[in-house]
């Protein structure tokens, strides 16, 4: 179990218990006094694993776009989170529903793996060599751009004198 739960160890293996005894998920929060989230969240990975469900599982799991994509259709098709979830052997059923969320917001892309750390600027690819031509019409464009805005500025100058 992630070491970051709100429960003890000891609340952890009382809820387990009580799933296991058919109570639910807010019975078992009122009964042993904590919060509905946290017990909730336990009932769902007991719903997958079953009375294994406060081992700690490798968190660094890495799955390929086309698992992620092939589970989200599943899911879309009609099956149940937490059967896929015991089928694929996920560690929660909350990640098809995550998957699923990207998917219906990026589509296919959102489900790809994103390479790590801050995104690489593009190199700027060298132009073509500008010719003599364009060279000129673009400094023609830029001066005659620099001329209307000093007549522009001499104008409201010799308005304010007045």
């Amino acid at each position: 179990m992630q070491d970051s739960s709100s429960l003890s160890e000891e609340q952890r293996e009382a809820a387990v218990a009580l799933f296991e005894i058919g109570w639910g998920a807010k019975a078992a929060a009122t009964r042993l006094g904590v919060r509905s989230k946290a017990v909730i969240r336990i009932h769902a990975l007991w719903r997958v694993r079953g009375g294994t469900a406060l081992v700690t599982k490798s968190t660094h799991r890495k799955f390929t776009f086309e698992f992620k994509l092939d589970t989200v259709r599943r899911f879309l098709a009609g099956e149940s989170q937490v059967a896929l979830a015991k089928d694929l052997q996920l560690s929660s059923p909350d990640l098809i529903k995550k998957w699923a969320r990207i998917y219906r917001n990026e589509g296919e892309d959102g489900l790809r793996p994103k390479s790590p750390g801050r995104p690489t600027s593009l190199p700027q690819l060298p132009a073509e060599p500008e010719s003599e031509l364009q060279r000129l019409r673009r400094e023609n464009e830029r001066l005659r751009a620099e001329v209307a805005f000093l007549g522009k500025v001499n104008a409201l100058r010799d308005e304010g004198q007045r």
